[in-house]
């Protein structure tokens, strides 16, 4: 039987992140992807590529949900970008109307396209209706000091302090990135279970955030998950997928670059 996995998430133009990133680590990854467009994100070149973001109606979320649920037997998801409390809202209700063994959330809390009032309730309602939800997430260092309500994440104890607060808010596996935004030479990530801390470092490649290593690491999670993987197998897996993505990352004529979505072996 096909392993098979399932994204819930936003469509990204240039294709280096969202769910085409998502769809492209599923299939490098040997499972069958399917997935849901929450809403559709593109850069604007003639205004800094800033985010362009367009919601698609709640309606129409639910209509894909309904179609992905009823074709294939989905145990596993990966959440990423909503946008909206209406989109939140729909999602939810589609991950409570199934069971799941394992709930992916990307907590994307941010698109530049929206307003600083929009943004703050789309915050407030992802957390409090999928969080609960999610049996795994994986905050990035400004989503880490948000949902932990931290003024500063500094130090490697910091990141798992992090952790164990996120942790407080529901999901049973946090994995807290500390990426480049922590000192010294390597990029470290904090996996907390409830119980265990593994702090998994690689040296890091340059300074700068590539685009779409975030989506590919979750997507990459979600998997190994439904290949059966354990959760700490499948975060050492997309941590070396995402390091060899960055590693041949695509120069764009975007002031950023994209990882690319390889085979970790």
């Amino acid at each position: 039987m096909t392993d098979r996995a399932y994204v819930i998430a936003g469509s990204e133009a240039t294709g280096g992140a969202g769910i085409q990133a998502d769809l492209k680590a599923f299939q490098e990854l040997g499972v069958y992807g399917m997935g849901t467009i929450t809403c559709i994100v593109s850069f604007d070149p003639a205004n800094g590529w800033g985010h362009r973001f367009v919601p698609v109606a709640p309606q129409v979320i639910a209509d894909q949900i309904e179609a992905a649920t009823a074709c294939h037997d989905l145990d596993v998801v990966k959440i990423g970008m909503l946008g909206t409390p209406d989109t939140i809202d729909v999602v939810a209700e589609g991950l409570r109307a199934h069971e799941w063994r394992h709930v992916v959330l990307d907590p994307v809390l941010i698109c530049k396209g929206q307003e600083p009032g929009a943004a703050l309730d789309t915050d407030k309602a992802l957390t409090e209706k999928v969080l609960p939800l999610a049996t795994v997430i994986t905050p990035n260092h400004f989503e880490a000091m948000t949902l932990a309500g931290m003024e500063s994440i500094d130090t490697v104890d910091d990141l798992v302090e992090a952790a164990r607060r996120i942790h407080d808010l529901g999901p049973t596996h946090v994995v807290a990135k500390g990426g480049v935004e922590l000192p010294g030479p390597d990029a470290v990530d904090v996996h907390f279970d409830g119980e265990e801390v593994t702090v998994l470092r690689a040296p890091k490649i340059g300074e700068e955030r590539v685009s779409g290593a975030g989506c590919t690491f979750a997507a990459a999670i979600t998997a190994e998950l439904a290949k059966g993987a354990g959760v700490g197998e499948a975060v050492a897996t997309a941590k070396a997928m995402v390091r060899r993505g960055i590693e041949e990352r695509l120069t764009t004529h975007a002031p950023f670059a994209s990882v690319t979505t390889r085979s970790p072996r």
